[in-house]
């Protein structure tokens, strides 16, 4: 996830972001995240696209126990969080700067016997993809990350390494603007997508992707 320079915004409908902390309540676990706005701007709190997705993860459409999962953008750490509550191996990654603040909230929120299923990395789109096996991972989850278009093919980049043909992407967003779905468009060159969840309230939409087979040219 991006770090953005905190600015004010009066708007009503955002001063839940301002809060020093959001809590929850999913896999049987009370979750207090702390939210830090004008540290780390919009990786510092947490956004309706991750609330929805550990909404749809409660619901058991993916299969969690056991499975080697992978956070991109992951900002507070909500989601990966609460994948590991529901019995993932999970490894949570966000840009240097992030990973402080990003490391105490799963610190403080996960039971002392769920810790050594989780770990907490930097992954910078593109950069260093070579420290992540090449489709290592089950499941990859992504929470509003696709609204910033230079990083789309750094994005795709990394997908493309973390996934093998049995891997299932996740990713839950508010479509905003034509870019948006001009990510999505990208993603099917390569991708198999298709939209399985709506949350009408929230206005946030979840996509599973799956990697298309490997042309055989005869």
């Amino acid at each position: 996830m991006a770090l953005v320079p905190y600015e004010e915004n009066p708007l009503p409908a955002l001063t839940k972001l301002h809060n020093s902390s959001a809590q929850f309540r999913f896999a049987n676990q009370d979750l207090r995240l702390a939210q830090d706005w004008r540290k780390l701007g919009v990786a510092a709190v947490v956004w309706d696209a991750a609330v929805v997705m550990c909404m749809y993860l409660e619901l058991g459409a993916v299969e969690l126990k056991g499975m080697k999962a992978i956070e991109l953008g992951a900002g507070t750490g909500l989601v990966g969080i609460v994948a590991a509550l529901l019995g993932a191996h999970v490894t949570i990654t966000d840009r240097e700067a992030a990973l402080e603040f990003l490391s105490a909230n799963v610190n403080a929120n996960l039971p002392p016997q769920s810790r050594d299923s989780v770990a907490v990395l930097e992954l910078t789109w593109g950069q260093g993809l070579e420290r992540f096996p090449v489709g290592g991972f089950d499941l990859v989850l992504g929470a509003d990350i696709i609204y910033l278009e230079e990083t789309f093919p750094a994005l795709l980049l990394t997908l493309e390494h973390l996934c093998s043909d049995s891997t299932v992407v996740l990713l839950a967003c508010k479509i905003r603007y034509e870019r948006d779905t001009n990510f999505l468009s990208m993603l099917q060159h390569q991708f198999a997508v298709e939209e399985v969840h709506y949350d009408k309230d929230r206005d946030i939409h979840v996509y599973k992707a799956c990697r298309l087979p490997m042309r055989r040219d005869l």
